[in-house]
């Protein structure tokens, strides 16, 4: 028995050679439904124009990709519509991207990749992104939904992978279904608490019915009687695939739903990050930034505090977490004062109660957009000034643990350039429109106690995930979702650990071939020193945390970019401006590889 005769018994089992009927079996196909439309075989379109037409309708300007043979199509129409597509050198990388885009221009961002390997190896930053509440669509191929499960190539099981990660996950079954499952999508991604979400599109829905049908092995002049069953019931599954493809959908973007707190505590819409800025500084409350709120009160403000926050924490009567999160980052709820009064507000409940139960407990807990929140607030209150003996005492300590890091960024190292030194010289020269996206451990953490983000939006790092490897992506999707007017005036600094930069060096070929350049600054102290750190006091070996001083400026320009050495004995500032000159005049992605010692500055951090 020929292998095509042996597929078609095992989708029947025992209906066909038992004849239960013509019913039992038209049933499998849904063939009523096929009646009531007719099946252009000879139409040249096909699924991938579907999803491009949506994706259009709602605004997406890039779709990040590492091409496969599985999406083809949805590359080609998205281009024929004006969107650009954006190859990488990794799948880690297009989601990246995708989560960065979604971050700064508040719409979706969306990255496709082809089925198996391609999916599995997104997994790290969908789930990067799924923890930094990102709206990102996944779009991945798969195996034809006739041969899932028979061996076919890249053919796992997606969805499983997949569910845990995502607000949303859908497998399209048929090509009319296209339109309906891409708008859902992308509604999902912004709606309530926003996350990734993931659509699986098998490979015969995106291909013109001609292709498939020659691919699924119809063959029309055959005499068989074996290849005639199997036309028939090729023909039949066909049909339902493609019934109704191309009939007038709508592709508009669905309404959002946005959970707000209830009427007596705010009532406005989704408050724009500059609107937020101002309520923030009519309050007068100090305030303590993190993650991606860093820089929403600028370079300098009189009450952002950036030092001894745990200090402040415990002195407080009134607490308000506007989204921040009682996990390890605030000690799980430890840290704060016992008999302060703790006002939580988050669009996710599960975050909002964080720890609730142990070390902590709101007295007020808000579920609703944070800006919102704070808006109203701040009307609210109108009038109301904060204790500013308090405030003052607060910034006499954050002026003064400053003057602690100076000082210590003066200390020579025994070998190669203090890393405070390198970063108190960068944060002189950093331009107003400066983004920085931050990719490392210890070299990161201590450029996070001394640049200070131009503005909102203009700081990117991982988020609670604590991942390795975003930069390249990041630096690619901030570059790219400003307008084409703006982008080169925009300067993304990418902030590397010598570490880190492994995971996204080629990336660099990436930034070349689109002219997106950017300047990638590389703490090169040869380890791993974030885990160092704690490994060699406690245990007495450095085992897997040492690395070379490599020439990764060398190594760049073999990808089509620039690269300058950064020692002991050359002008920092000369050196991070002829950077900024080759990024200017040039329009060419430059990495600075900057050979740094140890200093004591984090002595003491653990990476757990």
């Amino acid at each position: 028995m020929d292998d095509q005769l042996m597929i078609l018994l095992t989708l029947f089992g025992s209906t066909l050679l038992i004849g239960l009927g013509i019913g039992t079996i038209l049933s499998k196909f849904h063939l009523p439904y096929i009646w009531r439309h007719k099946v252009n075989k000879k139409s040249k379109h096909h699924g991938g124009e579907l999803v491009a037409e949506v994706l259009h309708s709602h605004g997406i300007q890039h779709i990040f990709t590492l091409p496969g043979g599985h999406i083809s199509p949805i590359l080609v129409a998205a281009e024929k519509l004006g969107i650009r597509i954006v190859d990488t050198r990794h799948e880690a990388s297009t989601v990246f991207a995708a989560d960065a885009v979604a971050r700064m221009s508040g719409t979706v961002g969306v990255a496709a990749v082809t089925a198996g390997p391609g999916l599995t190896n997104t997994i790290t930053a969908v789930k990067n992104a799924q923890m930094a509440e990102s709206p990102v669509l996944l779009i991945g191929g798969a195996a034809a939904t006739i041969l899932k499960g028979r061996g076919a190539l890249q053919d796992i099981d997606q969805m499983s992978l997949f569910k845990p990660l995502c607000k949303y996950c859908a497998t399209v079954t048929s090509v009319r279904d296209i339109v309906a499952v891409v708008r859902e999508a992308l509604q999902a991604a912004q709606s309530g608490t926003p996350g990734p979400v993931f659509i699986e599109f098998p490979i015969d829905v995106l291909y013109p019915y001609a292709m498939v049908s020659k691919e699924m092995g119809m063959k029309s002049d055959s005499k068989s009687f074996t290849q005639k069953i199997i036309n028939w019931y090729l023909d039949n599954y066909l049909n339902n695939l493609f019934a109704g493809a191309w009939e007038p959908q709508d592709t508009k973007p669905l309404k959002i739903s946005i959970p707000f707190a209830s009427v007596d505590i705010a009532t406005l819409p989704p408050t724009p990050v500059e609107d937020l800025r101002r309520s923030l500084e009519t309050l007068g409350i100090p305030c303590f930034l993190g993650g991606m709120s860093r820089g929403l009160l600028g370079p300098k403000s009189t009450i952002q505090m950036r030092q001894r926050r745990r200090d402040a924490l415990k002195e407080a009567d009134l607490i308000i977490l506007a989204g921040a999160v009682c996990d390890f980052r605030l000690s799980y709820g430890r840290g704060m004062g016992r008999k302060a009064k703790i006002i939580a507000v988050n669009r996710n409940k599960e975050q909002l109660y964080k720890n609730a139960d142990m070390f902590w407990k709101p007295t007020v807990a808000v579920l609703g957009d944070v800006g919102t929140f704070m808006r109203d607030l701040a009307a609210g209150l109108t009038g109301h000034q904060c204790d500013v003996e308090w405030i003052s005492s607060l910034r006499e300590r954050d002026e003064g643990k400053e003057v602690i890091n100076k000082k210590m960024a003066e200390e020579i190292p025994e070998m190669h350039l203090n890393p405070m030194k390198v970063f108190n010289e960068l944060e002189e020269l950093l331009p107003p429109d400066a983004i920085l996206v931050a990719d490392g451990g210890d070299f990161v953490a201590t450029a996070a106690y001394i640049l200070r983000p131009r503005g909102p939006l203009m700081w990117l790092d991982p988020g609670a995930f604590g991942t390795l490897g975003v930069g390249g992506g990041f630096a690619l999707g901030a570059k790219l979702c400003r307008p084409e007017s703006q982008a080169s005036f925009f300067i993304v600094w990418i902030i590397y650990g010598d570490g880190s930069l492994g995971y996204s060096l080629s990336e660099f070929d990436t930034y070349t071939r689109h002219k997106t350049p950017v300047i990638a600054l590389v703490g090169n102290d040869a380890g791993w020193t974030q885990i160092a750190r704690e490994q060699v006091p406690m245990f007495g070996s450095s085992v897997a945390c040492d690395l070379a001083y490599c020439d990764y400026h060398k190594a760049v320009e073999g990808l089509g970019a620039r690269g300058i050495l950064l020692g002991r004995n050359d002008s920092i500032p000369e050196k991070l401006r002829e950077a900024q000159k080759i990024h200017d005049d040039d329009g060419l992605p430059v990495l600075v590889n900057v050979l740094i010692g140890k200093t004591k500055f984090r002595e003491g951090s653990i990476s757990v």
